[in-house]
């Protein structure tokens, strides 16, 4: 996947790794669709190759993982029984734990 961002002043297109967050006017491409962009006449397209180093998962995105995994496995809270309602006088209510 690739992200396409044209640079409308110097007649470029540019096509380099996947962008991290949203920006106007930039598109992300499939892998085939990247593989087989053409601009248009006149336009040169500058496609930059990601670093290989950042091909592979990085350390936050390990630990993002972790996280999430830990949160997975974490037992879910027992629910708290509602309070019984035993009577009411105006606004006010009495009420009986349901213990």
């Amino acid at each position: 996947m690739a992200t396409l961002t044209y640079v409308y002043a110097d007649s470029t297109a540019v096509l380099g790794p996947l962008a991290t967050y949203a920006e106007p006017h930039c598109y992300d491409l499939c892998v085939a669709h990247s593989e087989r962009l053409t601009a248009p006449r006149g336009w040169e397209v500058l496609r930059l190759a990601p670093d290989p180093a950042d091909l592979g998962p990085s350390s936050d995105d390990l630990e993002a993982l972790a996280d999430a995994v830990r949160e997975a496995a974490r037992p879910a809270p027992e629910p708290v029984p509602e309070p019984v309602e035993v009577g009411r006088r105006g606004h006010l209510r009495m009420l009986r734990s349901p213990e």
